[in-house]
């Protein structure tokens, strides 16, 4: 079923705008599993050379039907039988100078891991993941393989496109996928007791990353979280329709298991500081990975109105606070019919997903570039428009209107034209003068990035920062003070699940070096 990109476009306000043209088709889970048995059975008994490898066409991602998934908060993509894993693994070449462990900020042995699903021995595959990532079902799910991994994979390059490239996160996922579901999860080694203590600040995929590692060389690790639940923004950022919760409570659980312990609704900065943890608490190290939370907002007319919020307060509430189930939520939000999300990033498109998720006839998406100058993963972008989200390309909001009793009733927004590259590589938005026009909405959703969440530097004496929050640290993650190590968004700014890992996997191995002296 085809599903076209659909535009708000300013030539109805008398402008010109660049046409898009863009166009998905949904084919059935049913239809992909019976031509992937099909294939396979033809496929299985071969000896298969490079040429034929490269043959082998990629396998598409089964995904629930969008018209009816819009209203849902079940997973969209339901990952790979089993003869599609096979098949998609064959197309690799195990390539000898292995690119794509290069593009992995966590450098997990690809080529070894897929070779695994080629022999079927899908047990030997994850525990070859997990041999330098612990969180594998969350990874083949939001991790930008196509901007990692992928980008160099040599299979795509023969075919000049990284859309044709080996689906490494898709084959990780199934392989996480089949040990969870057939209960086959085995815990890794750890180390004998080493007698030392490391405090984490923060469960997100940072913290997490940095505990895994630091326990597995046997020392205590305790993980401070200030919510109520573990999983940073995994939790209350990623929707569940994108990531499910039962998921990274699985991998949390693992953890545990491990002997790492977890104290929730604890605040560094507010129960205790990070000094106090260090001094009175005895912890040996720290390690600060509590993520860029501080929402951005425009600093234009109307910012104050009800019913305008920040991503981060629409996502919390959807996703850690369950205000999708109406009838059970104790903080629901009110029910909105035309929403407007402001942003093109992965955050804009949840957002702008979970508002017809949440109830709403209408969304659109504003976004003061062109489709091609998004910044969101292009597999998200896709399911957004399936799903029904209109795009206002070349437009930006000047100012947001409100009713006589304070709530916002329209979007005023300005028409724009692109214009030279920034220091970002794209294009600059140009405003054109003169052409604010109006679009009703009942709800407007900010969705422009973050900024790094100010509490720690604000209570902890003597910790370096930059003039944007972000703490200072050195090549190995170290930070201005002694035995305090950082990574993850509160370090980089808002960036991605795995960039965040790999800076945590990166402090793990300097606190373990640390604490071997």
């Amino acid at each position: 079923m085809p599903a076209f990109l659909r535009m708000c476009r300013a030539e109805e306000y008398g402008m010109e705008t660049e046409k898009t043209t863009t166009e998905h088709h949904y084919v059935p889970r049913e239809k992909l599993a019976e031509q992937a048995k099909a294939y396979w059975d033809e496929l299985k008994d071969k000896e298969l050379k490079m040429k034929d490898r490269a043959a082998i066409p990629i396998q598409e991602m089964p995904v629930l039907e969008p018209h009816a998934r819009a209203r849902l908060m079940d997973e969209v993509a339901t990952g790979y039988t089993e003869e599609q894993a096979r098949i998609e693994a064959e197309r690799c070449l195990n390539c000898k100078n292995r690119p794509c462990v290069q593009g992995c900020p966590v450098g997990i042995p690809i080529p070894e891991f897929i070779s695994c699903i080629q022999k079927g021995d899908f047990k030997a595959s994850v525990d070859t993941i997990k041999t330098t990532n612990l969180l594998p079902a969350i990874c083949g799910r939001v991790c930008p393989q196509e901007k990692q991994c992928q980008l160099v994979c040599t299979v795509g390059k023969m075919h000049k496109s990284v859309d044709k490239a080996v689906a490494i996160g898709r084959l990780e996922r199934f392989v996480a996928d089949w040990e969870r579901e057939n209960n086959k999860t085995t815990i890794p080694p750890v180390a004998p007791d080493t007698g030392k203590k490391v405090a984490i600040i923060g469960s997100g995929p940072a913290g997490l990353a940095a505990a895994a590692d630091i326990r597995r060389a046997g020392h205590a690790v305790t993980v401070f979280e200030a919510f109520h639940k573990t999983g940073g923004v995994m939790v209350y950022g990623i929707p569940e329709f994108r990531l499910p919760k039962d998921i990274v409570a699985k991998e949390v659980e693992n953890l545990k298991k491990m002997g790492v312990k977890f104290e929730t609704n604890f605040l560094v900065g507010r129960t205790e500081t990070l000094e106090q943890l260090l001094n009175d608490d005895g912890f040996d190290a720290a390690f600060i990975g509590t993520g860029a939370g501080l929402p951005k907002f425009m600093n234009i007319e109307g910012e104050n109105l009800i019913g305008v919020f920040s991503a981060n307060e629409y996502l919390t509430r959807a996703n850690l606070m369950k205000a999708y189930q109406e009838n059970k939520a104790d903080t629901p939000l009110y029910p909105a019919k035309v929403v407007a999300v402001i942003g093109g990033g992965n955050v804009a498109m949840d957002a702008a997903r979970m508002g017809y998720r949440l109830g709403a006839d209408k969304v659109y998406c504003i976004y003061r570039r062109t489709r091609a100058e998004m910044p969101a993963r292009a597999e998200e972008i896709a399911h957004a428009e399936e799903e029904g989200v209109e795009f206002c390309f070349l437009q930006n909001p000047t100012r947001f209107i409100g009713d006589k009793d304070g709530k916002v009733c329209a979007v005023e927004v300005l028409n724009y034209e692109l214009g030279e590259p920034d220091a970002s590589g794209r294009r600059s938005p140009v405003a054109i003068p003169g052409t604010e026009h109006q679009i009703p909405v009942d709800t407007v959703i900010v969705a422009l990035g973050n900024s790094s969440n100010p509490l720690m530097a604000k209570t902890t004496e003597g910790l370096q920062v930059t003039k944007n929050g972000n703490i200072i640290v050195d090549e190995n993650q170290k930070t201005s003070l002694p035995k305090v190590w950082s990574g993850g968004d509160i370090v980089l700014g808002a960036a991605t699940v795995i960039l965040a890992m790999g800076e945590g996997r990166k402090a793990a191995a300097s606190i373990n070096e640390y604490l071997a002296k």
